[in-house]
């Protein structure tokens, strides 16, 4: 017997992801198109993709080339799984492209099919570390406030944003999980002493939050928090879902904060969204006793059907060389500064900007609280522009690499012009 009180709505049979589903039933804007820096609606509106879907679409919509790549893959061997004795030629070309280009030296390369699925397998992977090292109790995974990190077992767990953890039975799905705060490296310190370093497994975090409400690293941040890492032999693991392949101007964060994480969780922009695929790349102190050959080398369990997918892999590989082709890391540069300095003009002639924060080609406005960023991301849809409210009640700025100049600027001026109509 249901104990839902008012009335049951109807709707499409697709369950809106990550939504208050009567706040969209009937609003709900379905694309059907997409054109370079544009998508389409099934009633035909063309909107700038302002956030690149979901951060993910760095070279742009309907690129035939990577049509081309998957179909013509499709056509010599959709798939074959890599468990065991098996692989196949697109994923071991893509493993060793990757770990040519990763910012750990020496690094191996797990595929799998997106950003949850690397964020668990390097969580499980962290923990089996320690556990093949005997040092049991090296259990606990620590990440950040404010922190997604998907929302599979263990990025639920790990969330910094809390209402993703809330409403299962537990504090956490996965036991043994901790949070630290945003930037404060020494309440950081603080937890970790009371927690036990013995106890901690490994500290997760991405170098610049995104759906926490875009937060750039503050000066040598990250650079500190890896010291502190190395001090208490807990492993550093970096998300960077969003911001791998050229989002931060290199093409891994990493590299452009001077910091060697451990582990590496990636997806999105190695396909820009052309095919679901994600990974981690693993250093070799982490792979080494797992390469021993010996009888008695232990194995990881990790692996999924589609892990691998050679349908992926090709279309990752040519995206990879669309990054290159198009020199769209320069390009990164070039909008990073224009994206600084309008953002930062923006702050000064509008009342309703409470604070901008950018890094790379990524950016956030968050607005005061007389302005509400769910409302002016729909005002800026009537407008032909998509945005997204972020915590903290901040709008997401994260178009596709081959913006031109003056697409960023008409829509940073749609920005404004909103959310100064909704101050008045």
């Amino acid at each position: 017997m249901s104990t839902t009180p008012g009335t049951v709505l109807d709707g499409p049979a697709l369950w809106p992801a990550q939504a208050h589903v009567p706040s969209v039933l009937g609003r709900q804007l379905v694309i059907e198109k997409g054109e370079g820096s544009y998508v389409v609606t099934s009633d035909g509106r063309r909107l700038f993709d302002g956030t690149a879907g979901l951060w993910h679409a760095n070279v742009g919509h309907s690129r035939p080339e990577l049509a081309q790549a998957a179909a013509e893959q499709m056509q010599c061997l959709e798939t074959y799984h890599i468990f065991g004795r098996y692989a196949n030629d697109q994923a071991v070309a893509l493993a060793e492209r990757l770990a040519a280009m990763s910012p750990i030296s020496d690094s191996k390369v797990i595929l799998n099919s997106g950003g949850s699925d690397a964020i668990d397998v390097a969580c499980k992977l962290a923990r089996r570390h320690w556990q093949r090292a005997g040092r049991t109790t090296k259990t606990v995974i620590l990440s950040r406030e404010y922190a997604y990190h998907g929302l599979h077992a263990f990025g639920t767990s790990i969330a910094g944003l809390d209402f993703n953890r809330e409403g299962y039975g537990t504090e956490s799905l996965v036991p043994e999980t901790a949070r630290v705060p945003l930037d404060d490296l020494d309440a950081t310190t603080a937890l970790i002493a009371d927690i036990g370093a013995d106890n901690i497994a490994a500290l997760v975090t991405e170098p610049i939050q995104g759906t926490g409400g875009v937060h750039p690293p503050q000066e040598g941040y990250l650079q500190k928090l890896e010291d502190l890492c190395r001090t208490n032999d807990i492993l550093l693991i970096l998300d960077e879902v969003i911001t791998g392949f050229g989002r931060t101007g290199c093409m891994f964060a990493a590299e452009r904060y001077g910091v060697t994480p451990d582990l590496l969780t990636f997806a999105k922009g190695v396909t820009s969204g052309y095919a679901p695929l994600g990974g981690v790349l693993v250093s070799p102190q982490i792979w080494n006793p797992f390469y021993v050959d010996s009888a008695d080398t232990p194995i990881f369990r990790h692996g999924a059907t589609y892990a691998g997918h050679a349908t992926a892999s090709a279309v990752a590989l040519r995206n990879l060389d669309i990054l290159e082709e198009e020199s769209l890391l320069q390009r990164v540069k070039h909008l990073e500064t224009q994206l600084a300095e309008e953002l930062t003009g923006l702050q000064a002639r509008c009342a309703g900007v409470r604070e901008v924060r950018f890094a790379g080609f990524l950016g956030g406005v968050s607005l005061v609280d007389g302005a509400d960023a769910t409302q002016v991301s729909d005002q800026l849809i009537e407008k032909g522009f998509i945005s997204r409210p972020l915590r903290g009640n901040t709008l997401q700025i994260s178009p596709p690499f081959i913006t031109t100049d003056d697409e960023l600027t008409d829509y940073l001026g749609a920005i404004e012009e909103t959310v100064m109509e909704a101050v008045k």
